[in-house]
């Protein structure tokens, strides 16, 4: 996508400036096609503006309007030519009408038309993310609604640490979808603001209606200050960064669920697994490897659109070029693998009887005995001794005679002075052991009811959300249409 300070050939380059090898190295005409569509409506509402403050002519703009409609209808296949998109839709409108199509750019620049269609398509982009994220998040909830009282193993480490439940895990994973989810919204309100009427930079003489336009587009608001509005593209930045969290969230989850694959704490449906091409007995978690490898690939667009971005001066620098395609790359890409992941969950089986075998796997439960000793009195680091030393002492989990023997060598005192045997039995069950942790947030059935309540409440205002910015965006659509219509 070029700016304003280059032309290009025919009727909008100048002979000078028309030929030699650096032409074909300057178009992204053909990266473009992302873009047409929104192209062609920036036309449409800025070309009913000019006509509404009397810019241009009334016969002028429905000209322009019908030459619009056939661009469409034409696609952006049938460009003959230009450097971008933007100068090769105004050549063709010019070819269908006249001199007279060229009245279409009056009032703006490459620059604030270039900015204005990476945000209108942007946004849309963005939508299509946060749909994905949403319905990660619903197969998230659903599964583990299902598996409240499946008690698994957990992991610090890649050790066996504390035993919890398999909803509690998932819902670890549904909290931070959640989280990125919001940034991408709020990156979704900042993309949503218009620099149509900027020009290249310093505004324009001619009596525009930049708020109009803005309206036309679905856009919230306008941007105020117009070297910042045809210049800046921190909204990428932002988005980037909102897409690469998000990529890396999944590629943590994607990564849980090839390690339990690997222990077979978990089994993957055939539809999201495949076999090797030689070993006709293997079921390879694959899917949730290429979501994985996600992550990579927007950590460096990210990097890729930063390091473009950072010695960039005011105002428009031919390099922004290529800054938008690291967006557009990551935004379909993250967006494929919250699918993909959304699914793999949603289709995945928890074997319970696995899992609970597991669960109490290297004296999971050490820190639930310390922890009703420390409840009877003993300081903490005292309790801690004490299971440290008993586990020292044994293969795997130790017995309550053990711990006794234990507590009497170190505390100089039975065990049971502090605490009974069936508390010590109840605290060494991992089911039991899961139960007592019913703090906020905790893994404990009741718990994870309460955060389950609680995340659909939020899931269902972010879908709202989401939904409403649609509406507003085909409404918006829908009157730029009648408009139009009105002329044509």
């Amino acid at each position: 996508m070029a700016g304003e300070d280059g032309d290009s050939e025919g009727v909008i380059r100048r002979d000078r400036f028309s030929g030699g090898p650096a032409r074909g190295f300057m178009s992204s005409l053909a990266a473009d096609e992302r873009i047409f569509e929104a192209d062609l409506a920036v036309d449409r509402a800025h070309v009913v503006m000019l006509a509404a403050q009397d810019i241009i002519e009334a016969e002028v703009a429905s000209e322009i309007l019908a030459a619009l409609d056939e661009v469409e209808a034409a696609g952006h296949d049938a460009l003959s030519g230009g450097e971008d998109v933007h100068e090769a839709i105004e050549a063709a409108v010019i070819d269908i009408v006249g001199p007279d199509g060229g009245k279409m750019h009056t009032a703006r620049s490459r620059n604030d038309e270039v900015a204005t269609c990476i945000r209108y398509r942007l946004r849309e982009d963005v939508l299509s993310a946060l749909d994905a994220a949403l319905a990660l998040r619903e197969s998230l909830l659903e599964t583990a609604a299902e598996h409240t009282e499946t008690v698994m193993p957990g992991y610090t480490h890649l050790q066996p640490a504390q035993p919890t439940t398999v909803a509690h895990f998932l819902c670890s994973y549904e909290r931070a979808v959640a989280r990125d989810c919001a940034r991408l919204m709020c990156a979704y309100e900042r993309i949503n603001q218009s620099p149509l009427g900027s020009a290249a930079f310093a505004g324009t003489p001619f009596d525009v209606n930049r708020e109009l336009v803005a309206d036309l587009l679905g856009f919230d608001r306008v941007m105020e200050n117009s070297m910042d509005a045809s210049a800046t593209r921190d909204f990428l930045a932002e988005t980037l960064s909102a897409l690469t969290t998000h990529a890396v969230t999944l590629s943590g989850l994607a990564e849980d669920l090839v390690i339990f694959s690997n222990k077979g704490l978990v089994e993957l449906s055939d539809d999201y697994s495949s076999t090797s091409s030689i070993m006709p007995q293997k079921k390879n978690p694959d899917t949730m490897e290429l979501v994985r490898a996600v992550a990579g690939d927007a950590v460096g667009e990210l990097t890729g659109l930063l390091t473009t971005l950072k010695g960039l001066p005011r105002a428009y620098n031919r390099d922004l070029q290529r800054a938008h395609k690291h967006a557009f790359r990551t935004v379909d890409d993250v967006a494929e693998a919250a699918a993909v992941a959304a699914g793999a969950v949603g289709s995945a089986t928890w074997p319970e009887g696995e899992l609970a075998a597991a669960a109490g796997d290297g004296f999971s439960t050490a820190t639930g005995v310390a922890d009703l000793l420390a409840m009877a009195g003993l300081p903490f680091r005292t309790a801690h001794e004490v299971v440290a030393e008993a586990a020292a002492r044994s293969e795997g989990t130790p017995d309550v005679a053990t711990l006794d023997a234990v507590a009497t060598d170190v505390l100089g005192e039975s065990l049971f002075t502090h605490v009974t045997a069936e508390a010590v039995e109840a605290a060494l069950d991992p089911t039991e052991s899961v139960a007592s942790r019913d703090s906020v947030g905790g893994p404990a059935p009741a718990a994870v009811e309460a955060t389950l309540s609680t995340a659909r409440d939020e899931l269902s205002d972010d879908a709202a959300a989401v939904a409403d910015a649609r509406d507003s965006l085909a409404a918006a659509a829908e009157g730029l249409d009648e408009e139009v219509s009105s002329y044509v």
